[in-house]
């Protein structure tokens, strides 16, 4: 591998060339992750939809997500017909610059059952739980998190259920100081949210290590570091 390659293959930025027909020709490390997010055939599509009309290379500035990635913009290039080449621009959903999370081992089951005990009291809310129980117990800062699950249930409390999910994401990863670690989430969802508690949600959450993802349901994604 050339020196030229290597800043390719260690750039923090996904680059993915493809064949006319949308095959994967090469791709650096962080494209990698970024394949475990979405598929090929969509990477594909946004790189030919975004393309220069004639040979060369061409830069949009756009917002996109795939999972826990997010992106500010794109470069597509091609100067012929059998490849199309694509760098996506990324901007950190995790504070890359943070130290790893520090906190103590902790089962998660036990603090999302304390959690919604507390927002049961006086509540006719129906809650209901959805968990991959293979998770094991993890590090984690227990009163971040318990702070952080009670504000997003208040986001909720106008619902008749909220539905509470933990799984894992297959084949996604976050690195903190060059070790890599797989990810699990907590999904919280209803029918409706009070936008005004999702203003304070941001707030809550604007430094700290927990990426939250705020769609119509909201998402923590967590990393599963064990000693």
């Amino acid at each position: 591998m050339t020196f030229e390659q290597q800043w390719l293959e260690y750039d923090y930025n996904p680059f993915i060339l493809f064949s006319s027909s949308g095959k994967v020709l090469s791709l650096n490390s962080e494209a990698q992750f970024l394949l475990s997010a979405t598929t090929n055939q969509e990477i594909f599509e946004l790189a030919t939809a975004y393309a220069n009309v004639t040979y060369g290379f061409k830069t949009t500035f756009i917002e996109l997500e795939f999972g826990i990635y997010k992106f500010f913009g794109l470069t597509i290039g091609y100067e012929n017909e059998e490849e199309i080449g694509i760098k996506l621009y990324q901007a950190p959903s995790f504070k890359v610059n943070n130290p790893r999370p520090d906190g103590q081992l902790t089962n998660i089951y036990t603090l999302i059952d304390l959690c919604i005990s507390t927002n049961s009291i006086s509540s006719k809310i129906n809650f209901t739980k959805n968990f991959d129980p293979t998770i094991p117990s993890i590090i984690i800062n227990s009163n971040n998190i318990i702070k952080l699950l009670n504000k997003i249930y208040s986001c909720f409390m106008d619902n008749t259920e909220i539905d509470t999910k933990v799984f894992i994401r297959v084949g996604e990863h976050i690195k903190f100081e060059g070790k890599k670690y797989s990810i699990f989430s907590i999904q919280i969802s209803a029918d409706t949210i009070d936008s005004a508690k999702v203003n304070e949600l941001r707030y809550l959450t604007e430094n700290s290590n927990f990426y939250i993802d705020i769609q119509k349901n909201i998402t923590v994604n967590i990393p599963m570091i064990f000693s």
